[in-house]
């Protein structure tokens, strides 16, 4: 693909059960894919399959134990896989977006700092940051009462509005999409997916993880199937 941000290259993941003997789970085994600027990417698969497992491995919150992770960064491209640290700090800063139903509370932190802060560690402006960010919360119907409240004294669910701000504070080239529709009521899930797609638009690849049949019809153009093989069940089953 001459227009790929992602490419992904027989990517393996182990994890090790030490309290089952140390029997090797292959979560992953020889996953291929690209996804082009403007596309998304659906993964697909039962529970368990190792959709949001691939998605950590591809941010670099899980060790890859195999295979490469391409990504177009600042016009090269860069192999994550084996990357010093301060390489993947500064893919997830410009490069690499994830979003999540769940947000990371920091304590004592305002909700809009909290959203800011992607665009503000870029260097934008306070007002231009501030602009943006009050614009989504806004579109995420987050009342402008708690916006210099803490979100640790929020609701789930504007704690998870507010996480899907953050993620969309700044263009990023490539977006990993955990469930963020999930829980979400209708008025609130269509605008997520309006963001998706006006990052879709703007040229971003996305990869995403959706339960929500019409989440995933609003904006896949692909699917990714992840049925898992038998073997790590039968591994599984193994060590018990």
């Amino acid at each position: 693909m001459t227009n790929a941000l992602i490419e992904v290259r027989d990517l393996s993941k182990t994890f090790t059960l030490h309290q089952q003997n140390g029997v090797v789970l292959n979560v992953l085994r020889g996953v291929e894919f690209s996804v082009q600027g403007g596309e998304c990417l659906v993964l697909h698969g039962a529970s368990g399959a190792g959709k949001s497992t691939l998605l950590r491995t591809l941010y670099g919150n899980y060790l890859a134990a195999g295979g490469s992770i391409r990504v177009r960064h600042a016009g090269e491209w860069l192999e994550l896989v084996g990357a010093e640290p301060r390489d993947i700090l500064q893919v997830r800063q410009q490069t690499l977006g994830y979003v999540s139903q769940f947000l990371r509370v920091i304590p004592r932190v305002a909700c809009l700092d909290v959203v800011m802060e992607p665009a503000l560690a870029r260097g934008w402006s306070k007002a231009n940051a501030q602009s943006r960010a009050e614009h989504l919360l806004t579109r995420l119907n987050i009342p402008q009462r708690l916006w210099q409240l803490a979100p640790g004294t929020f609701s789930g669910g504007e704690q998870q509005r507010v996480n899907i701000a953050r993620g969309f504070m700044v263009a990023w080239p490539v977006m990993l999409l955990d469930e963020p529709t999930a829980s979400l009521d209708d008025n609130n899930r269509q605008v997520v997916l309006e963001l998706m797609n006006e990052a879709k638009a703007e040229g971003a690849a996305l990869i995403g993880i959706f339960h929500d049949r019409a989440a995933r019809e609003a904006v896949a153009d692909r699917h990714f199937d992840m049925t898992p093989t038998s073997v790590a069940t039968e591994e599984y089953a193994h060590a018990r």
